[in-house]
């Protein structure tokens, strides 16, 4: 029997409550907090990133006008666009951050039993970095790109789990951070693949991936310096070119990666392009890393739908801190709904389902009942006795 809860409160219910408060314990983040606590301030960046708030007035309003519903959504103090304001620059962002993770380590055991291809069971990971834009008039402290003068911003570190297409790692950094540094940061798991564009060419920071016990797929760079140790066989109608087995000749290039590596030239006929693939991984055959790397495709999706489906591109913070908190709870927010899909079987997209909870969020109804009588876009709107305008 149902008890009158919002949704919006049965939501939350999947977010860890017990090891959220042991988070905020331990980053002291209610030090010198009265009223609007740490979970409050969660609640209310929550709500406006599933109802697409613009601003924190926006906030405010919206969650005045909610009166007792407020309440009964978790949120025990009044929202002020001067408090929230105040909560985002100064309480630390890494609360939101080891949250994110938190719902991150319970989504991927409920999407353990996803496969990206039928043949491998080993996990597969793409490492990627989006730049997310700000403006240098409003936010001074951003930097430029190493490649860029005219583009400031944050840049968005993120390692994607194919299979599950859930981000396992993430970190914020200044937009003139090179991508390979975060290879320092990434914990290798031993047999999976970590499939990179040749940004991440580092063959030192390769070789720690293959001391690892894991695997890399990475997009040659053009002008590697190599001597051919062996040629393989190939079947070239399926677009594979070369198969080899190879040495780096430049020295620094050598001493940080003194093994051999394979070359992979493949001819993509669909987009009538050829891409040369540097892997440590001899066993699998060479159209299967071709089919590896172009799973990479599926972090620039990912970065694709956070930007247009989250609220990550308008800040309703100026400061490096108010940022990365928006960024974290965003992110978490993504996560928790990935969370409810899968917890209550439902069929439809995360995209789906965060339209539908955007304008159910204060509904008195189960949560899996608001979410499964979608029946799609209906198709026939006109009344049977409506004239049609070009039958007339």
């Amino acid at each position: 029997m149902h008890l009158g809860r919002t949704v919006f409160s049965q939501l939350m219910d999947y977010v860890p409550r017990h090891e959220f408060r042991q988070i905020v314990k331990r980053h002291k983040g209610e030090r010198r907090v009265r009223r609007f606590s740490c979970w409050d301030q969660f609640l209310s960046m929550a709500f406006a990133q599933l109802t697409y708030r613009e601003s924190l007035r926006d906030i405010e309003t919206c969650l005045r006008s909610l009166g007792a519903a407020l309440y009964h959504a978790g949120i025990r103090s009044s929202v002020s666009r001067s408090t929230l304001a105040d909560a985002n620059e100064r309480r630390p962002w890494q609360m939101y951050q080891e949250l994110t993770l938190l719902l991150v380590a319970r989504a991927r055991v409920l999407y353990k039993h996803e496969h990206f291809m039928d043949d491998l069971d080993s996990a597969v990971y793409a490492l990627d970095a989006t730049i997310i834009e700000l403006c240098l008039k409003l936010f001074p402290w951003a930097t430029a790109p190493h490649n860029q003068k005219t583009v400031a911003g944050v840049k968005l570190h993120m390692l994607l789990e194919v299979q599950s297409n859930l981000p396992v790692f993430a970190r914020v950094s200044a937009g003139n951070v090179h991508e390979m540094r975060i290879l320092d940061e990434v914990v290798f798991e031993p047999g999976a693949f970590y499939v990179m564009d040749r940004a991440y060419t580092d063959f030192a920071r390769l070789k720690a991936i293959d001391n690892a016990g894991a695997f890399f797929v990475i997009r040659g760079k053009k002008g590697l310096r190599f001597t051919r140790v062996a040629s393989h066989p190939v079947d070239t109608m399926w677009g594979v070119k070369v198969d080899q087995t190879i040495r780096l000749v430049i020295p620094k290039s050598l001493s940080g990666y003194p093994d051999c590596l394979r070359r992979i030239r493949y001819f993509d006929v669909e987009h009538e392009r050829t891409f040369h693939f540097l892997t440590n991984n001899f066993v699998l055959d060479a159209l299967t890393i071709a089919q590896l790397y172009h799973s990479r495709w599926k972090i620039e999706l990912f970065f694709k739908w956070i930007k247009q489906h989250l609220r990550i591109k308008a800040f309703y913070g100026t400061t490096p801190n108010a940022v990365n908190t928006q960024i974290w709870i965003a992110l978490a927010v993504f996560v928790l709904v990935a969370i409810v899909k899968k917890e209550l079987k439902l069929d439809q997209s995360l995209y789906t389902i965060l339209q539908i909870l955007s304008v159910t969020l204060f509904e008195k109804e189960p949560i899996n009942q608001v979410l499964s009588e979608y029946q799609g876009p209906i198709e026939n709107l006109d009344p049977p006795n409506q004239l049609k305008l070009f039958d007339i």
